[in-house]
């Protein structure tokens, strides 16, 4: 089983890593204005890293663990990436839950609010193919949602989320959860030009590499593990509410300016 296990890991980082390069090559020969941004040091970058870590993070974990795990890997990577894709080409300069449930109670739905009800609502539907029981069920799906939160969170740096990424999968490998290996794998692939300031993961690649962090560790604990993760994901949030609240625009322009300050945004 653990040799089954292992050779599932290697296949799915293999395949998340090709799948990435293919679709990252693929983007930058087809430019678009949509996805190019200029960071805070005046250099130009693109966002084209988070639509091949998305695309190689799904290909990946179709490749590793179980039918459950598989399942609820691709459904919260690709509600990930699509919400965060929204947010990369329509977010606004709002910061914070906060901000975003404010517009909500007043008819606006902004970009915060479309990740936060659509990568909750992956969350749950995660969080219900892993677990059996209602409660293991909701704590799965807070760590779904808060590990794609928490990977947004750091990509305040150049190939910052990236080697969060390779951190934070570790532990599930050790734990014989291969699904861990896909977003390892597509992350790895992009970390050079992340820390050349050439590309960027935006909300599209760090939502999605984090949701699938979120199923690996959901699939790898039990009650007593999840609950302890999905609280450090919860105090994750706060933190980042807190410094939305008290920085303003501060963190977004660590990595793009003007326009594009919402796009690598941790906090909203």
């Amino acid at each position: 089983m653990i040799e089954q296990g292992a050779r599932a890991a290697v296949v799915g980082s293999g395949v998340a890593a090709a799948t990435a390069r293919a679709v990252y090559a693929g983007l930058r020969r087809r430019r678009r204005p949509a996805w190019e941004r200029v960071n805070h040091a005046g250099r130009p970058v693109d966002l084209y890293a988070g639509p091949a870590v998305a695309a190689g993070t799904v290909l990946g974990a179709l490749c590793a663990g179980p039918p459950r795990q598989r399942g609820a890997a691709v459904l919260a990577v690709l509600a990930g990436a699509a919400c965060g894709a929204y947010d990369d080409l329509r977010g606004d300069h709002r910061r914070g839950f906060l901000a975003h449930l404010g517009a909500l109670r007043r008819g606006e739905v902004t970009s915060g609010a479309v990740k936060l009800l659509g990568i909750g609502a992956a969350g749950l539907a995660a969080g219900a193919l892993l677990k059996e029981r209602p409660v293991d069920r909701l704590l799965a799906a807070v760590v779904v949602a808060g590990a794609a939160h928490t990977v947004n969170l750091v990509d305040v740096r150049p190939g910052r989320a990236g080697l969060a990424v390779q951190v934070l999968g570790a532990p599930g490998l050790a734990r014989g959860v291969p699904v861990a290996a896909a977003p390892m794998g597509a992350a790895a692939v992009v970390l050079g030009d992340d820390l050349a300031e050439r590309t960027m993961l935006g909300d599209t690649g760090a939502h999605a590499l984090g949701a699938a962090l979120g199923v690996a560790v959901a699939a790898g604990n039990g009650r007593l593990g999840t609950a302890l993760h999905a609280a450090a994901f919860v105090a994750a949030a706060v933190a980042g509410e807190r410094g939305a609240g008290e920085h303003g625009l501060g963190c977004a322009g660590a990595r793009v300016s003007g326009r594009a300050a919402s796009c690598a945004h941790p906090c909203g």
